[in-house]
């Protein structure tokens, strides 16, 4: 595990923030985005280090979110009906459907803005988006300002998860604690957010 973060962290950063931005593409896709590690790949492109990577790391997200939703608010647009009662719809199940329509109907445009802070709805609720016409200006402004709110969290819970490697007795690979101490740190703060915005919806 150690050789092979050791190997990442060895790649040309044009490389790597092609990657995160296919991961963050890939992320945003409806079933695939729940076998993305998303914030783990984030954070893993933060532990390399290096000056140029913050900003790099924070376009890569930005730009790889939206094209990723952008596609499937312009899907949706068009066959929302269709895909949601294919076998692709029988999958993302009736409930999650009905759910994201109903957080989009409740919250409108500005629920983009905590979309990806929400497993399963940071995929579907583009969809969802489309499916109900919603303007695609507004779409785009409420989904630009989550998806930078959320890569801005990552690397700041990164940048500090990293900073702890600094200080830990026995010289630990700095990207193997900033990944985990950084997994554990965004697990606690966003399930805070979730809370939050449930209650409010509900």
């Amino acid at each position: 595990m150690t050789q092979w973060l050791t190997q990442i962290g060895e790649l040309p950063v044009l490389l790597l923030m092609g990657a995160l931005g296919l991961v963050m593409l890939f992320d945003a896709v409806p079933l695939l985005g729940v076998l993305i590690p998303g914030d783990v790949a984030i954070l893993a492109a933060v532990g390399v280090g290096r000056p140029t990577t913050g900003l790099a790391t924070f376009t890569a997200v930005l730009v790889g979110c939206l094209a990723g939703w952008s596609v499937s608010f312009l899907i949706g647009h068009r066959y929302s009906d269709r895909l949601r009662h294919s076998r692709i719809g029988g999958w993302i199940g009736e409930t999650r459907w009905t759910a994201a329509e109903e957080i989009l109907r409740r919250g409108g445009g500005r629920m983009m803005l905590v979309a990806p802070f929400l497993p399963v709805f940071n995929a579907l609720l583009p969809l969802a988006a489309g499916g109900l016409r919603m303007s695609y200006r507004r779409f785009l402004g409420c989904a630009t300002l989550g998806a930078a709110a959320w890569a801005g969290l990552y690397l700041a819970l990164g940048t500090a998860s990293r900073s702890v490697a600094g200080l830990l007795p026995g010289a630990p690979n700095p990207l193997l604690v900033t990944m985990g101490v950084g997994v554990v740190l965004a697990s606690i703060v966003l399930l805070g957010a979730r809370r939050r915005l449930f209650a409010v919806v509900g």
